[in-house]
């Protein structure tokens, strides 16, 4: 396992403790009154204050109880969502296939921010509309993955084999064709939570995710953007979130590598 996966792991690790711990060991509440207003970095307040003193620091640690569970559920829905309806239209084709990559078409024509900020504005504020939204952007790109990957193994001989049996078309797309597929997705899907987490961000930063006082690294980054000279109020949410995206990029490349069968030869 290379160094590279190796660090990946250990910051999602370490990401997962703080979620899980924080509450028990954090000085401060994320959202009461500690210290002085714009106080910057300190002994007792090692990332400062922000504009209502409350520990940014602090903040930023149980900022990670809201984007990763979020990403994780938003892309375990899409991944759900995606793989069935590409594994159904890959298997059945014709009318059913259209429909469905015409729908897939559609969203995917779309920048994901864009569509994102559209879907998430019309359903109102808040992080439930804004992981639905962001569902509804994801869903396409597992279902076109889905789908390639049933075409590819839909030819092979024991698929024919089974059909050639008498084997139902559920039966042979259930047992024989869809577990042979989710190597991509899993490595797609590795990826893709950096890339989740950071859209959450995104679309908390333009006051369409979590509402305040919820310490969500989007809306923190906001708070400093508003206050571009006390600078230490965006850096921890700032730095959280590439961490986070850079590590799953990491673990997804290391997924990628040990499923290759041409690394597994080698």
């Amino acid at each position: 396992m290379s160094v590279p996966v190796l660090c990946g792991l250990a910051v999602v690790a370490a990401w997962l403790i703080v979620g899980l711990t924080v509450h028990l060991w954090a000085p401060y509440d994320p959202v009461m009154l500690a210290g002085r207003r714009l106080q910057p970095p300190s002994a007792a307040h090692w990332l400062g204050t922000d504009a209502l003193g409350r520990d940014v620091l602090v903040r930023t640690l149980y900022g990670v109880r809201y984007s990763l569970p979020i990403a994780a559920a938003v892309l375990a829905v899409a991944v759900a969502i995606g793989c069935a309806l590409g594994a159904v239209a890959g298997f059945f084709g014709t009318l059913v296939d259209g429909i469905i990559m015409r729908l897939a078409d559609i969203t995917l024509s779309f920048p994901p921010m864009l569509l994102a900020m559209a879907i998430a504005a019309s359903l109102g504020p808040g992080l439930v509309n804004a992981g639905l939204a962001m569902v509804i952007v994801w869903w396409p790109i597992y279902a076109r993955l889905m789908r390639a990957q049933v075409l590819s193994i839909r030819a092979l001989d024991h698929v024919e084999a089974a059909v050639a049996g008498g084997a139902k078309p559920g039966r042979v797309l259930i047992k024989h064709i869809v577990p042979l597929c989710w190597s991509p997705i899993l490595v797609n899907a590795t990826i893709d939570v950096g890339q989740v987490v950071l859209l959450i961000a995104g679309l908390s930063f333009i006051g369409l995710g979590a509402k305040p006082p919820t310490p969500e690294w989007g809306q923190m980054i906001a708070e400093g953007a508003s206050s571009f000279y006390h600078w230490w109020i965006a850096t921890g949410p700032g730095v959280a979130i590439f961490s986070l995206s850079l590590a799953f990029s990491f673990i997804g490349d290391g997924i990628r590598d040990l499923l290759d069968p041409r690394t597994m030869q080698e």
